[in-house]
């Protein structure tokens, strides 16, 4: 299903980096009011790790804005559950394949576990549901078939009952990454050059040795798909010839899209008019490795975390930029996530008093900060420049409450804008998935705060002292903090 956005007529200034071109550039749709996005998905034979949680925040971010720009979005992403080998590579076992031997199950099992396991993470960390989650074993067929057309076109090869590019006859092989067909690297494995006319060359479909689990029959012989050709095959079968953007991290770059995108234009097809790649991350100053024994889970993760700290750490730093885990980036990740939250519940809790009204000057610096975050998002979704608006909203909002009692509808217009900036578009201010508390929700828990607030200052005035401190610790113990001030009591979360 494709999700709409609110009612609003599509933006047209918004701006993002073009791997393809190395420059940024203004986004025109290939239908008006409309974006299709196609993201590689995880190869589902393990938990999802942190880079995954980067990826997945990164191009959530990037739909959820085209959205709020006023467009309609269907966002496919793949799930990989065969054909992508150890090492990326052209020889060997299949992922899953391995860990279905090793966890003694059937291969399908191991998907379909750990498949679950990411969704139970992307929901932790907000991220919506894609409108179509394609699975490779599901398009054998529509995967023929383009090898079919790309060996009618003399751009692939029957070989020993595996079917392989030819990279020598597409001259345009590297030109997202910028390598050069003679400067890559030369394969060295004898049986890999006895098979393969050049060692370049990538598999498109691979013969399935005796024992190996994962097998279809095919005008080849018994095999399975190799890893590139089932994105070429489901992204055009959902979204069509030349859609609009295609994602990934930047670690996919070579030679995954590089393969993508030969083997779909070598077949006739147009291909994505955009690529965008998100950087990788770093724990502690280096890059996440398993090797260097620093490889965490997101389920390691957010069981120390709150999955919305972990959201807010990942945003705060642009899709393109290197991000840092490490205990530092967290504790300053949590103290401005604190900061935001605080005010927005200070402002669910003066709303059920508030009077009726506007401050139409606060109404405008409001605005301002909507617009700045606005114009940060069209230039290339530079969510840290948007948290900073939403900061600058939050010491707008602290001010002018310090000062006094905000009319009712400039409150309301805060809380809107905290919702569908910080809400909506960066995916703040929820729990577990569960959608941002709405203004209900929001006057229910203030209108009990008051209550409670209203017992403990009767237990204070009668003199019974160990009933008011037992409902402020009460209160403490589920993270809401109590404070008496010169203009009486506060409490926040």
């Amino acid at each position: 299903m494709t999700q709409t956005s609110p009612a609003r007529e599509p933006d047209q200034n918004i701006f993002l980096y073009d791997t393809m071109q190395r420059q940024k550039v203004r986004f025109t749709p290939g239908t008006p009011g409309r974006v299709g996005m196609y993201l590689c998905g995880p190869t589902v034979y393990s938990d999802a790790h942190l880079g995954h949680a980067k990826k997945e925040v990164a191009f959530d971010v990037v739909r959820r804005a085209f959205l709020h720009f006023g467009y309609q979005v269907r966002y496919v992403a793949n799930i990989t559950d065969v054909g992508h080998l150890q090492n990326d590579a052209d020889e060997g076992e299949d992922k899953i394949a391995k860990r279905a031997a090793l966890e003694q199950l059937e291969p399908m099992e191991v998907a379909d576990k750990y498949f679950w396991s990411f969704v139970r993470d992307m929901d932790a960390l907000n991220v919506m549901k894609p409108s179509i989650n394609p699975r490779a074993t599901g398009h054998i067929t529509e995967q023929i078939k383009l090898i079919e057309e790309l060996i009618e076109r003399g751009h692939a090869y029957e070989s020993q009952g595996s079917v392989y590019f030819d990279v020598r006859s597409w001259p345009d092989y590297g030109k997202l990454s910028g390598r050069r067909l003679e400067d890559q690297e030369e394969g060295t494995r004898e049986a890999v050059r006895e098979e393969k006319r050049d060692p370049r060359d990538f598999a498109l479909w691979k013969r399935a040795e005796t024992g190996h689990i994962m097998r279809w029959d095919s005008p080849w012989g018994v095999g399975f798909p190799g890893w590139h050709i089932e994105c070429s095959a489901m992204s055009l079968k959902y979204l069509g010839e030349g859609f609009d953007i295609h994602g990934g991290g930047l670690d996919l770059q070579f030679p995954h899209h590089e393969a993508e995108i030969a083997q779909s234009e070598a077949a006739g097809h147009a291909f994505a008019r955009y690529w965008m790649h998100n950087n990788m991350l770093t724990i502690g100053g280096e890059k996440m490795s398993k090797s260097k024994g620093n490889f965490t889970t997101i389920q390691d993760l957010l069981a120390q975390h709150d999955p919305m700290v972990v959201r807010f750490l990942l945003v705060g730093s642009h899709y393109r930029s290197v991000t840092e885990f490490s205990e530092e980036a967290f504790e300053s990740a949590r103290n401005g996530y604190r900061r935001l939250t605080e005010t927005l519940n200070e402002i669910g809790r003066r709303l059920p008093h508030a009077p009726a009204g506007h401050d139409a000057d606060v109404d405008a610096q409001i605005r301002l900060q909507r617009d700045a975050f606005d114009d940060a998002m069209r230039d290339d979704f530079n969510t840290p420049k948007a948290v900073a608006a939403l900061f600058g909203l939050t010491a707008l909002m602290n001010r002018t409450l310090a000062d006094g009692n905000l009319p009712r509808g400039t409150l309301e217009h805060a809380r809107d804008t905290y919702q569908e900036l910080g809400g909506g578009v960066l995916g703040l201010f929820a729990q577990a998935g569960a959608p941002a508390a709405g203004r209900d929700d929001t006057e229910v828990v203030g209108a009990l705060m008051d209550l409670v607030l209203k017992a403990r200052q009767h237990y204070r005035l009668s003199k019974q002292y160990a009933q008011a401190d037992e409902l402020r610790d009460t209160l403490a113990s589920v993270g809401v903090t109590v404070e008496d001030t010169k203009d009486g009591v506060r409490w926040k979360r």
